[in-house]
């Protein structure tokens, strides 16, 4: 394999944030051409209902069935393909499970209230979506911790009923994920995929349950039609390619910042590995651990291409300087791999998840460290957080006035009312005003 050149900027050149904003670049525009064919297959399963996603399931899966009950998978199957693991694969998802469900607990929201003076009580319910739909990738392309990282913030919320969508291309069933779907107390799972699932969870079929939120990763045809239900049913997010920066102190095994910057590169070429450090010898030293590593990748020409085109070895003033430069990426991964992280998380505030010390590899993250791996992509770390149980809680406004207190507000409410013209709000509130 020859070698290539990762792309080498600094802070100090006149024009790096013209450098930056194109590697940064993305081109997220929906193809024309799918938008619109998923457009059409949103339309004939509202349509059409089981008719349609029977038709689509053969056409684009070669999945036949007569009907739409024959590509619901039981829950027997979930638990046989559960018990079929191997011990050191059992042992595994289970201890990953119970880390993503113990850091889960910790994010519940709570109900509460507050009662003022004159009897007026304010407060806040909170309720869990009744049902959700999960989408995962099917076939040769196993998941299992996609399924563990959706469905147990689900549950832990008090999720009353999760969907499974998974598609199952001509017939071909991924244990792994039928056992993380056990595992992970999913409730029915079905044998459906693409664009037709997602329409299916979203308006519901004659066989297939209407959810109130679908989550979980896809290909085009699945995050568009995600993005077209959006509004008949919430989404948790819509995912750009997999994204790591790294600020380094120069201090940390060149061949282990080598393998991180992989880590998130060889998911696809669309992907982005970054490293920054104010040491310019450890980027060069790191640069020869990539050129020596990569031909070892199974993946290798993933990874090249995703650290050619979008990869950047950068150099900068000191870890302050590191940090703004960070903020202004807003990474969906950020790992601090630095003598002190605590000194510098507090100047950190855009990023999804922050990887912390030179022992805290991404990967861990992506599997088993406990906090959810669905994250904020594209820069969108600036106004958005990982996935959590709270994404699959409501929250509703208490509101109980006394009389005392209705008569106060009254008041207050009538002038701001007639200042709007708006006069019936006004004499709503007016009625309940002790003269």
């Amino acid at each position: 394999m020859s070698p290539f050149r990762m792309n080498l900027l600094s802070t100090a050149v006149p024009d790096f944030d013209v450098q930056l904003n194109g590697l940064l670049a993305w081109d997220e525009r929906l193809d024309d051409a799918v938008h619109e064919r998923v457009q059409e297959i949103i339309a004939r399963i509202r349509n059409e209902g089981d008719t349609a996603l029977l038709e689509f399931t053969r056409r684009f899966d070669g999945h036949c069935a007569s009907f739409v009950n024959e590509l619901e998978l039981s829950r027997q199957s979930m638990n046989d393909a559960r018990a079929g693991l191997s011990p050191e694969c059992a042992e595994a998802l289970n201890v990953a499970a119970e880390r993503i469900r113990a850091y889960a607990e910790h994010q519940k929201l709570e109900s509460w209230r507050f009662q003022e003076a004159d009897g007026t009580i304010l407060g806040q319910q909170v309720t869990p979506l009744d049902r959700v739909g999960l989408y995962v990738p099917g076939g040769k392309a196993a998941y299992p911790s996609s399924v563990l990282m959706n469905a147990i913030p689900a549950k832990v919320a008090g999720v009353r009923e999760l969907i499974m969508a998974v598609p199952t291309p001509n017939g071909e069933v991924n244990d792994l994920v039928l056992a993380a779907a056990s595992l992970a107390g999913v409730d029915r799972v079905f044998a459906i995929g693409g664009a037709q699932a997602v329409a299916a969870m979203a308006y519901g079929t004659e066989t297939i349950p209407a959810v109130e939120k679908i989550v979980g990763p896809g290909n085009i045809y699945v995050a568009t039609a995600k993005k077209l239900v959006f509004g008949k049913v919430g989404i948790d997010m819509i995912a750009g390619p997999s994204e790591i920066l790294i600020i380094c102190d120069g201090k940390t095994e060149p061949d282990w910042i080598a393998a991180d910057l992989f880590s998130q590169a060889e998911h696809d070429e669309d992907a982005q590995a970054i490293l920054l450090s104010p040491d310019e010898r450890f980027l060069q030293a790191v640069d020869e651990a990539i050129q020596r590593l990569l031909p070892q990748m199974e993946r290798a020409e993933v990874i090249r291409t995703s650290l050619t085109a979008r990869g950047a070895l950068i150099l900068v003033k000191d870890l302050d300087e590191a940090a703004a430069v960070a903020n202004r990426i807003a990474p969906e991964h950020l790992e601090l791999s630095i003598e002190d992280p605590n000194a510098l998380l507090g100047k950190i505030r855009n990023a999804g998840a922050i990887f912390m010390g030179r022992y805290t590899a991404e990967a861990l993250g992506d599997y088993c460290a406990g906090p959810n791996h669905v994250l904020p992509t594209s820069g969108t770390a600036r106004f958005s957080s990982p996935l959590g149980v709270y994404d699959f809680q409501k929250r509703s406004s208490l509101i109980y006035c006394s009389e005392e207190g209705a008569s106060q507000l009254g008041r207050i409410a009538s002038v701001l009312a007639r200042g709007e013209n708006l006069t019936a709000h006004a004499r709503s509130a007016e009625y309940r005003i002790v003269r």
